[in-house]
C-alpha cells in the first residue's frame, strides 16, 4: 500500500542546474497535485477548470514582486 504524506514534499537531491532536477521535482509534486485536484473535484469543482486555475495562480505567484525580489537576492548570494 502506497501511503503518501501530502504535507511533506521531499527535498531535492540534485542542484537546480542539474538536468535531473526538474524531473525529480515533477515526481515530488505529482501526487500532491493529484490529491489537490481530487479534493477539488470531490468538493464539486470542475477538475479541468481547477487545473487551469492552479496554472494561473502559479504564474501569478512568479510575477509577484516579493517573489522576484527574493529570487534576485538569492542569485546575488
Amino acid at each position: 500500500m502506497n501511503v503518501t504524506n501530502f504535507n511533506v514534499i521531499p527535498s531535492p537531491s540534485h542542484a537546480a542546474t542539474d538536468l535531473n532536477y526538474e524531473a525529480e521535482l515533477k515526481v515530488a509534486l505529482d501526487p500532491v497535485l493529484d490529491d489537490l485536484l481530487d479534493r477539488t473535484a470531490a468538493a464539486g469543482w470542475d477538475r479541468r477548470k481547477a487545473a487551469y486555475t492552479i496554472m494561473f495562480l502559479a504564474a501569478r505567484k512568479l510575477s509577484d514582486t516579493p517573489y522576484r525580489a527574493r529570487e534576485a537576492n538569492r542569485s546575488m548570494s
